[in-house]
């Protein structure tokens, strides 16, 4: 679950530097002789890529920000095909749409996330890049996923707002592909109440991104910023230093969540272990997740929806699924006129997710948690 089980005063005195130290310039650039070297959004840039490994990381305003950012710095047109997965938050076809650009939507696998098989089905001479999600802590195949996008020479682009910290191999999910998306909203394993990052491994994306989000500034050191060069149009997707000071507090929590996200969901596999009713989420090979969420996928939609039934008389309630597709499951998105998805189709996708329950990993979980799981899955 969120970092905000774990906000205290560690936060507030972070947010306090920006006033003591900063005399309260909450603008992210300028401001020199005010600010002194009060740059909190900077330092949280480099703090991520240090802690995720990536040369290049920028700040912005929420996950979703981070999407069509990244699809501007990849130049995306009108015209052009984007391919991701049916079973993702509503944002991740929204950036595509917002980028002129028309959606494709695959169907998942075993993992949840995006079948490699179908992601090859559905390429044609249009598509120019795929959002890959690693929807709710598990990696997708990005073994195959990866092989495919360097056939066909397209970009790719993970979503990783829900897959923080778990690893393909050696290398961070975020860093695997061309660009990496974070969100740090308030659902999230570390979070700025609102925020994203995009990591790059290039430094002409990261530049290109880097401008867009700021109008097209380039922030050239030899001109004062009114008189700043630029190169293109662009937006406005800031993030302010009260954020950067909170992501700052968070990120130094980091490993302590994920440690006790993935002990905590150790405990409760280890309570249902001899039960047979249901079967674990796959985890494809050379992969490690995040373990802010437990899928089971139930014997039918039925058992799924008698398990949240009594989970919620417990004064609990499942993540997403069963009770959320409609926000998360891009069959039941109708109100999207650019996603153009015929009737009976992402069948696959819709028979997986009708079974799934997804139970939320709390950072401060009680003891009786395992077991009030095991006595309802033993009832249905």
């Amino acid at each position: 679950m969120p970092g905000f089980e774990v906000i205290n005063f560690k936060e507030e005195n972070s947010l306090k530097k920006i006033f003591s130290k900063g005399k309260g310039v909450l603008f992210r650039h300028g401001f020199e002789k005010l600010r002194g070297k009060s740059y909190q959004v900077r330092d949280f840039e480099k703090n991520f890529a240090k802690k995720f490994k990536v040369k290049y990381s920028l700040a912005v305003t929420s996950g979703t920000a981070a999407l069509r950012i990244a699809l501007a710095s990849c130049g995306i047109k009108s015209k052009d095909e984007i391919i991701t997965q049916s079973f993702t938050f509503v944002a991740t076809v929204e950036a595509i749409v917002e980028s002129g650009a028309k959606p494709i939507c695959t169907e998942i696998d075993d993992t949840l996330n995006m079948c490699p098989f179908d992601l090859e089905k559905k390429i044609t001479k249009k598509t120019k890049a795929v959002i890959v999600v690693h929807m709710l802590g598990v990696p997708a195949n990005l073994s195959e996923i990866k092989k495919i996008c360097k056939k066909h020479k397209l970009i790719l682009i993970e979503d990783t707002a829900w897959g923080i910290g778990g690893k393909f191999k050696k290398n961070f999910l975020g860093t695997v592909g061309d660009i990496g998306t974070f969100s740090f909203d308030f659902a999230k394993t570390i979070t700025t109440g609102e925020g994203g990052m995009i990591v790059f491994k290039d430094k002409n994306l990261y530049l290109k991104a880097k401008a867009w989000h700021d109008h097209g500034h380039e922030n050239n050191p030899r001109v004062p910023r009114w008189e700043d060069t630029r190169k293109s149009s662009g937006f406005n997707f800031r993030m302010s230093e009260l954020q950067g000071a909170v992501g700052l507090a968070q990120l130094k929590k980091f490993n302590g969540i994920f440690d006790r996200h993935k002990k905590n969901k150790n405990l409760i596999l280890n309570e249902i272990k001899n039960l047979n009713n249901f079967e674990i989420r796959q985890i494809p090979k050379y992969c490690k997740e995040a373990s802010e969420s437990l899928i089971l996928i139930m014997r039918s939609n039925n058992d799924a929806k008698k398990f949240r039934k009594m989970f919620f008389k417990k004064g609990y309630s499942t993540k997403i699924l069963p009770e959320a597709t409609s926000w998360h499951f891009a069959g039941q998105w109708e109100h999207i006129k650019e996603l153009k998805i015929k009737k009976n189709k992402l069948i696959k996708s819709e028979r997986i997710l009708s079974k799934c329950i997804s139970i939320p990993i709390f950072y401060k979980m009680k003891k009786n948690f395992p077991k009030i799981i095991y006595n309802i899955l033993k009832k249905i």
